[in-house]
């Protein structure tokens, strides 16, 4: 058996070298008696200004361990820690913490605090507790070991409170406004999801949540991948919705999108901007809808129906005015654009240019309708111009979402063909003019945007914006 000749250690009682404060400890224990819970380090300071040159900062961790000595040998910190356990436990009288604080603390502060101590959770408590045990003098350790917390955060209350006060202190609240509900990262994303992710250098043809976040971070949005999913679901769209409806593959969207947006932030008094197209054609019957109904009721409708006839809509709405002009087509092709453009041309004779807006509908850029537009803009013989200026300004294809006017249609649809039951065609069209008529004249009355009207309650804002939806998802015709 092999046995150990390493003797068993034992404290050591002996000096390694000579104790720098042997001459001044008398001094330094007077003062210890006279406050027992004095800070060693406030004494070390003093003694440093008293004999300059003579102690240095490396010293100071031997006066600590000296004064942790005596107030183990005294029973010092014995008293100290019963004095802040007692307190934790509120077991105190508001007269003997005023009278021992009122030189450091005001009287409201004390009693704010004592309250914390008695009536509030644990947060507040621990708080509350700092603050009055180190104004006493408990040593950091003491207070650290009373209230089971690290030292470093009991130095972060102590400077709260140094910093902001009492009440801040045990202010929890939080007012922060999270990156989901920020209008700026909500008008980043969807102006991203507009665009398609090549113009971002990602060799994709549909946005990936990944590729979505990164695109943020790179504009200077970072956001986490739950905030973008929470803002398209605010939004009302699924994320599979939100890429097949908002994502245009135009290869010239930006420069199209600048064309307009330049169009528009130049915009004279005596000039009109018109977001044109066409709505339908939708059949006339029975169209089902939300419904207030009473208990046990619930609406149907038959799933086939013969068709009281067809309506299609062609309209244009005018950005600056928010009028309406409209009328009913056969059908769908250039003969009726040039019948709009004519009815606005003279409608709008005063003015000194027109801008026509549309998607990338085949009707839309014909070239008999682009000859049709060099004829409105000839100049007759004594140079004077026969009409407004007309000016085409495309949407870029697939963006059906930028069309202004799509916001208005289905503002309509919601109002008039939601559960709707017309006899006839000719009813279904009393309705609409009926409806368009009185828009009218509301924004003549009001130019500004009418609150509680359902003509001004559309579910998206009749504005060009890159990242508005106009066209309502829970409208498909």
């Amino acid at each position: 058996m092999i046995t150990s000749n390493i003797r068993p250690s034992s404290k050591r009682w002996w000096r390694t070298r000579q104790d720098p404060f042997a001459k001044i400890w008398p001094k330094i224990l007077g003062e210890l008696e006279i406050n027992p819970s004095r800070e060693s380090k406030a004494m070390f300071l003093e003694l440093q200004q008293d004999f300059p040159g003579r102690f240095q900062n490396g010293q100071l961790r031997t006066l600590q361990r000296r004064v942790a000595d005596w107030r183990r040998e005294t029973g010092t910190c014995k008293v100290l820690e019963n004095w802040t356990l007692r307190l934790l436990q509120g077991m105190v009288n508001k007269s003997e913490f005023l009278t021992l604080f009122e030189r450091k603390l005001e009287e409201r502060e004390v009693i704010f605090l004592l309250d914390c101590i008695r009536y509030r959770g644990i947060r507040s408590r621990n708080r509350a507790v700092a603050i009055l045990a180190n104004v006493k003098g408990v040593p950091i350790p003491i207070i650290c070991k009373i209230l089971q917390i690290k030292r470093h955060t009991l130095y972060n209350y102590l400077k709260k409170f140094s910093d902001v006060g009492v009440e801040k202190l045990v202010d929890f609240s939080k007012n922060i406004t999270k990156k989901a509900d920020r209008d700026d990262f909500r008008e980043m994303l969807f102006a991203i999801l507009h665009e398609p992710p090549s113009l971002y250098g990602i060799n994709r043809t549909r946005w990936e949540m990944a590729d979505l976040k990164e695109t943020m971070e790179h504009k200077g949005f970072p956001i986490s991948l739950a905030n973008i999913r929470r803002i398209i679901r605010n939004a009302g769209y699924r994320f599979r919705k939100a890429r097949k409806v908002l994502t245009s593959n135009d290869p010239d969207y930006r420069e199209k999108l600048q064309k307009i947006t330049g169009i528009l932030s130049r915009l004279q008094p005596d000039e009109r901007f018109f977001s044109v197209d066409e709505f339908g054609p939708f059949s006339v019957k029975i169209i089902g809808g939300r419904s207030l109904m009473a208990p046990g009721e619930r609406r149907s409708y038959p799933q086939y129906q013969k068709s009281k006839g067809t309506l299609i809509l062609t309209a244009a709405l005018e950005l600056s005015t928010n009028q309406i002009t409209h009328f009913y087509s056969e059908a769908k092709n250039t003969r009726e654009m040039i019948r709009l453009l004519d009815v606005l041309v003279e409608e709008y004779a005063a003015c000194r240019a027109i801008y026509f807006s549309w998607d990338a509908a085949s009707w839309h850029a014909s070239k008999e309708l682009k000859q049709h537009v060099s004829e409105l803009n000839l100049i007759d013989a004594s140079g004077v111009p026969r009409g407004p200026r007309v000016e085409l300004a495309p949407l870029p294809a697939c963006s059906q979402f930028l069309n202004v006017i799509e916001s208005v249609f289905s503002g309509m649809a919601r109002a008039i063909l939601h559960n709707s039951d017309y006899e006839s065609v000719d009813g279904c069209r009393t309705a609409i003019d009926a409806y368009f008529a009185e828009r009218n004249e509301r924004f003549k009355e009001n130019p500004r945007r009418a609150g509680k009207k359902i003509w001004g309650e559309e579910l998206v804002e009749p504005i060009f914006n890159v990242s508005n939806n106009c066209k309502d998802p829970r409208w498909q015709r």
